[in-house]
């Protein structure tokens, strides 16, 4: 009996390659000491998997940045303004397409389907020439091979890449992104015809498209380019993997029926009405890679429950084709339990990261061989009693406050334009005013200073000094730029999930359980054990604090219950959205004790509401509904002249509107600069948005600073389609990445840029005034 990964985090058990990238962006370390950090870790994986058992172990799922931006560098699809010259893609090239560099910016980032990975979404038009041109899996499948370890090469599958895709800048929006198919294949062939040289028996491709809602045009493309590479693969085992949802009918009907494919992968935890299709009728004599294992959550899987599924599908399609298999990419997991020596002793027993989750693959497959190996078992099973009866998970007054909440509407008393023009007499803000999303730049001493205090090496008191002595530094140097509402930078926060996480009971913290999110970046998100409430007040010390520093008004910074929600490890216990009405409640009491505080203007982030939306439309509405009714509980009960902020980052949030409409925030601050303003046309296309929103002016994901002039043209275009007196100036997103050196040429631009239009705008209004009187004059 067979198991397979479908993929494995690439960070490191440490973030060694977190740390790596960064020296080498910061111009400390070489290509070649990147080089070797990632070759390190490629084998430790790889020797990992082979010494637990594993048979079918990917090559290729490692990469510097993102798997789609490494199959747009095989395609050699690199936009013109990279100034490529083709030959193989170096790291020059393809991190200025991941970030930016100085005179160019980065591609346009997105979530991966619905999880808090981000990938670079590749540009095309009709005019791209593909050509080989990174040469990555080939490579890597030879550098494991050298070490002792067969695998099986993974490529993105050539019309999920096109789907994932969207037109270059100045192409037609209708552009068939499909009619590039025959132009990408030859290439696709090309590192097919060198893996097979190279010895590869396998070939992974990862087609997650198909668990997608698709039009009878986009399933005909699966079944031409399977048909059109079948030579190629002709003695080749081919294994196309879908994941992260159910795939629909008509779809397996189509991927079942592909030539010259062996074996399908499903997601048989997020896709349990699969397993009635693959009852239904799975092809004979085909390989089914089951995906059992969850692959995007910490729980130590139910090997009980697992066995029994893997008993029935053995029954359809035969012992030797059955292999046991993750869900998706361990990507989306923690990397490895061992490392979490301070974690709950019960708790830990609960839980499984990707390393676990290796064990129990292989566990149960040598089960399914009649090796069950019964100490692992029971201790599974010992685990999973543990959870079900321990009195920690469950707070009967939580749940009933909870359930309480479902037939309720929760909404302000009065409508945002009377809300608006209330808070606009006790702000009294200038038009087009400005703002930033809330963190400031997380400089290495504040992190030691938060490290030390963590660890009892400096007091509370030099602490709160510390932390103090930051946000004036933070509110003085807003001051400075004139920002009309400030924020207090956030120094005291080491994330904004995880130190909400860190005051509400239901939560527990890993110390290394790190998961990319995109590039470098990391979060180690909260595991959400058990039912969730707020013991005490947990920002209203430090947003005061801030607020006595000013006379302007100082934003009080939440994380919303949506995002607090998707950006954790989450129960499985329970519907996620009993889970979110509880953190809803939590944040409503600190909402209530800011606003008796004296704070006017509180934020609550919602950065991740879109990324929860189910991938199949009919699955959608259930979900926008509980979740914008979440957000709504939160403020539903502060006055009219509190204005309610929310933030939204990369995600396309066009087929969302009304959704965030129905939110009835005061004022929306949503990404919108690495889209190419894709966000804007929805008010072309005649969408009425009444609340305040600052589309973001700048990208700042990427080091390059905008002009003056830039963030300028880009406030005429919002104008252009946007009321000026709902219109707010601000960045994309929080600055918490970014070094002041760039944060400070980019804000004064931004608020001189909002001031320079202002002008514009006044002078205008005179004239006008002035054609008026001259024609009434006339008359």
């Amino acid at each position: 009996m067979a198991s397979h990964i479908v993929g494995y985090p690439r960070m490191g058990p440490k973030r060694e390659l977190k740390f790596a990238l960064e020296s080498f962006w910061d111009g400390k370390s070489s290509a070649e000491d990147l080089q070797k950090v990632a070759a390190d870790l490629r084998e430790s994986i790889w020797k990992q998997m082979a010494d637990t058992g594993i048979k079918y172990i990917p090559s290729n799922t490692f990469s510097y940045y993102d798997q789609v931006l490494d199959t747009t560098a095989m395609l050699g699809a690199v936009p013109p303004r990279y100034g490529w010259n083709g030959g193989e893609i170096g790291f020059d090239v393809y991190f200025s397409m991941a970030r930016g560099n100085a005179s160019v910016p980065a591609m346009e980032m997105t979530k991966w389907f619905d999880t808090n990975y981000h990938f670079i979404v590749p540009e095309l038009g009709p005019d791209v020439k593909f050509s080989y041109a990174s040469h990555k899996a080939v490579t890597e499948y030879k550098e494991a091979k050298a070490l002792g370890v067969d695998t099986v090469p993974v490529l993105i599958g050539p019309v999920s890449y096109l789907l994932l895709s969207k037109p270059a800048k100045g192409v037609e929006k209708s552009f068939s992104l499909l009619s590039l198919l025959g132009k990408i294949l030859p290439i696709y062939k090309e590192v097919i015809s060198e893996l097979k040289e190279a010895g590869a028996s396998w070939i992974q491709f990862d087609e997650p498209t198909l668990v997608m809602d698709l039009e009878s045009h986009k399933l005909q493309a699966f079944t031409g380019a399977y048909s059109a590479l079948e030579s190629t693969l002709s003695g080749l085992n081919v294994l196309i993997e879908t994941y992260f949802a159910d795939i629909p009918a008509e779809q397996y009907k189509t991927l079942t029926s592909l030539k010259g494919v062996t074996a399908f992968g499903f997601d048989l935890v997020r896709g349990t009405k699969t397993l009635d299709l693959i009852k239904g009728d799975f092809p004979k004599g085909k390989y089914l890679f089951a995906g059992v294992v969850d692959g995007r959550n910490i729980w130590a899987n139910d090997l009980a429950a697992s066995f029994s599924t893997l008993e029935t599908l053995e029954g359809i399609v035969g012992k030797e084709k059955l292999v046991v298999s993750t869900s998706c990419s361990l990507l989306h997991t923690a990397v490895d339990l061992v490392n979490e020596t301070k974690l709950d002793k019960e708790i830990k027993s609960w839980l499984a990261f990707a390393a676990q989750k290796v064990v129990e693959v292989n566990a149960l497959a040598k089960a399914l061989a009649g090796q069950k190996d019964e100490d692992i078992f029971s201790a599974n099973a010992a685990a999973q009693a543990s959870r079900k009866s321990s009195p920690r998970v469950t707070n009967e007054a939580v749940q009933k406050a909870a359930a309480a909440l479902k037939g309720s509407d929760h909404r302000r008393a009065t409508n945002v334009s009377a809300r608006l023009d209330a808070q606009q007499k006790k702000l009294n803000l200038p038009i087009l005013p400005t703002t930033t999303i809330g963190s400031f730049p997380q400089t290495m001493e504040l992190r030691k200073v938060r490290r030390e205090y963590k660890a009892k090496k400096v007091s509370e008191d030099d602490y709160v000094k510390a932390i103090k002595e930051e946000i004036r530094k933070v509110v003085k140097l807003q001051e400075e730029f004139d920002i009309d509402v400030l924020v207090h930078g956030e120094p005291e926060r080491n994330d904004m999930v995880e130190y909400f996480g860190e005051q509400l009971s239901g939560f527990a913290f890993s110390a290394n359980g790190w998961v990319q999110s995109y590039g470098s970046r990391c979060v180690k998100p909260p595991i959400i054990y058990g039912d969730v409430s707020r013991p005490k007040s947990m920002t209203v010390f430090w947003s005061t604090l801030a607020q006595s520093m000013t006379a302007r008004p100082m934003k009080g910074m939440l994380t919303g219950p949506v995002t607090i929600l998707n950006w954790s490890f989450v129960r499985n216990d329970q519907p996620r959205y009993e889970t979110c009405y509880q953190i809803a409640l939590a944040i409503k009491d600190e909402v209530e004790d800011l606003e008796k505080n004296g704070i006017t203007v509180i934020q609550i982030d919602e950065a991740a509401l879109r990324e929860g939306l189910p991938l199949r439309k009919s699955e959608q509405a259930f979900y926008l509904d509980w979740a914008v009714h979440s957000f709504r509980i939160t403020n539903c009960g502060v006055q009219d002249t509190t204005q309610i902020h929310t933030h939204m980052c990369y995600s396309n949030f066009n087929d969302i509107i009304q959704s965030i409409i129905d939110m009835d925030a005061d004022v929306i601050t949503i990404e919108n600069s690495r889209s190419d303003e894709k966000l804007l046309s929805v008010f072309r296309e005649g969408v009425k948005y009444g609340a305040g929103i600052g589309p973001g002016v700048y990208d700042i994901h990427s080091p390059r600073i905008p002009s003056t002039e830039e963030i300028a043209d880009r406030i005429n275009k919002m104008l252009a389609v946007l009321e000026t007196n709902i219109l707010w100036v601000n960045p994309d997103c929080g600055l918490k990445t970014r070094k002041y050196t760039e944060v400070k040429p980019a804000l004064k631009n931004m608020v001189d840029a909002a001031k320079l239009l202002r002008t514009q705008l006044a002078s205008a209004k005179l004239a006008n005034q002035g054609m008026l009187r001259v024609q009434s004059c006339m008359v």
